[in-house]
């Protein structure tokens, strides 16, 4: 059996903000970090979701970018021309 199959991720949430728009919907923007035995990966997500009505969220999509200034500098100046 291969040893990678049984390698456990864990995710945590460092912080994360929340903006709502539309009717029911939001963005969420949030440092996270990834801990395996190998060690600890941070990176950046960014997800689109929605409001049940019980109030609680559903998340429908996400993106995840590395926590590299290079590639964080690339994304939010391509966004600002936009």
């Amino acid at each position: 059996m291969d040893d990678q199959q049984d390698a456990k991720v864990r995710f945590e949430t460092m912080s994360s903000e929340k903006m709502p728009f539309g009717k029911n919907n939001f963005l969420e923007v949030a440092r996270k970090k990834a801990i395996t035995d190998e060690g600890v990966s941070e990176f950046i997500s960014v997800s689109r979701g929605y409001y049940l009505p019980d109030g609680s969220e559903k998340y429908k999509k996400s993106i995840t970018i590395p926590d590299d200034p290079a590639i964080k500098s690339f994304v939010t100046e391509r966004i600002a021309k936009l």
